[in-house]
């Protein structure tokens, strides 16, 4: 068994939308890379798949997700109106089908916000343990 990166510790005070999620993640995981990763929930499932980054190499991991209510905030319902209003805006990039369902899930209130959306991440891989502190 690989060993366990210790430490790992992400600051929500830091995160006060979507780039600043991605540069806090890149911050805590990716220290010594060379590169950013992209701001995608995609791209955070592929980085949690531990191929690169601290996680490269790691069978396991415990990641601490300090002041995540802030973070929890942030990311709520008018930035998540907002990334998925973004998306429609741009039919020739993104698919409208399912931005706009999306969309009407989140104004019926059984959607999920983007913070929810990247806490699913982390929970698509039981290896990493996501602690919300």
């Amino acid at each position: 068994m690989s060993p366990q990166p210790a430490g790992l510790r992400i600051d929500g005070a830091r995160i006060h939308d979507i780039p600043s999620l991605y540069a806090e993640l890149d911050r805590v995981l990716m220290p010594d890379e060379d590169w950013t990763l992209g701001e995608s929930l995609d791209a955070l499932d592929d980085l949690l798949y531990g191929g690169f980054g601290v996680l490269a190499g790691s069978a396991s991991a415990c990641i601490f997700w300090d002041d995540s209510e802030l973070s929890r905030q942030a990311l709520g319902i008018p930035l998540t109106r907002s990334y998925y209003a973004a998306k429609l805006a741009r039919p020739n990039v993104f698919a409208a089908g399912p931005a706009r369902a999306a969309l009407e899930r989140l104004e019926r209130g059984t959607g999920k916000t983007y913070f929810e959306l990247v806490v699913q991440v982390f929970a698509g891989h039981p290896e990493i343990e996501l602690v919300l502190a």
